[in-house]
């Protein structure tokens, strides 16, 4: 897809928005930011500091945003410093995991408030810090095709950006994705734990494994804190509440009774009370390995 080039700006400089930042300022050579807090090694890379959502809309066109959610995204947007009140012709790309209802909703709302001139497309992404920081992100798009176009102009630097249907298909992409990501990061912590007490070479296993079926990414990027125990936090196992919710209100509203989904978000519900939600989703294995067989 091509599209014409754009003055870009990204608030949202968090674990995943920071290295798109870095990725998005080396390919476009220009860069304007903004964050609660100074940036002061972006700044010396070359990009343009904010002092205000404000005023980093009026210096682009296309805004990318790497917020927790769309609570998030709309306290940024309003007020007199706000996104809106600097915005003229602005392409809005929101890169949270979000229900796409409710991106839908707020499209249409600042469609209607800024009489057109603020578009929006849904862009998700998948692949995790070590993904962006290596451009290999999963970017799910959704939205108009000439918008999603420039999106993907803007965004390919940073992976791999796929249009996959109207506004909203890049977030029920992205909980089509997460229904796999969970299911799988429990499967591969409780078989790690069964092999852990039958006396296997955990190393081995997964070495072995990893080239048959039960191989994926998401099996080589968390290979060693499986083996270790190691579930020092790279992508939180709370975050996975959040986002089963809007694959369940997915499932609901296309009349789907799913067989995984509900036991999925029970058992990341019991992580979570567990006190576990904080750490890596690896932290499965320790969550298995922690529950009392007698009291099932």
């Amino acid at each position: 897809m091509s599209a014409p080039s754009a003055t870009v700006g990204i608030i949202g400089l968090g674990a995943m928005g920071y290295p798109v930042a870095e990725r998005l300022l080396a390919a476009h050579g220009t860069l304007h930011i903004h964050a609660r807090r100074p940036q002061p090694d972006l700044v010396a890379a070359g990009a343009t500091w904010a002092d205000s959502p404000r005023a980093l809309a009026e210096a682009v066109d296309v805004l990318v945003t790497f917020l927790p959610d769309l609570p998030q995204l709309e306290e940024i947007l309003e007020g007199d410093d706000g996104v809106l009140a600097g915005a003229g012709d602005l392409l809005l790309l929101i890169g949270s995991t979000s229900s796409a209802p409710a991106v839908r909703e707020l499209a249409e709302r600042l469609h209607i408030r800024s009489g057109g001139r603020v578009r929006v497309v849904d862009s998700p992404v998948s692949g995790g810090v070590d993904g962006a920081r290596a451009g290999r992100l999963s970017i799910m798009l959704g939205g108009a095709p000439e918008d999603a176009a420039r999106a993907a102009s803007v965004l390919a630097p940073c992976g791999t950006p796929v249009l996959l249907g109207p506004l909203g298909a890049g977030e029920v992409a992205k909980a089509c994705n997460q229904l796999v990501v969970s299911a799988t990061i429990l499967a591969l912590g409780e078989a790690t734990v069964l092999a852990d007490r039958s006396g296997l070479d955990l190393e081995a296993l997964w070495s072995l494994l990893g080239g048959g079926y039960a191989g994926s990414n998401l099996l080589e990027s968390r290979r060693e804190k499986l083996v270790t125990g190691d579930d020092e936090p790279s992508g939180m196992a709370r975050y996975m509440i959040k986002d089963l919710r809007f694959a369940a209100d997915i499932a609901d509203a296309t009349g789907t009774a799913p067989v995984l989904l509900p036991t999925l978000r029970a058992a990341f519900d019991e992580i979570v009370d567990a006190g576990l939600g904080d750490r890596d989703i690896s932290v499965s294995r320790r969550f298995v390995a922690s529950r009392d067989a007698d009291a099932r």
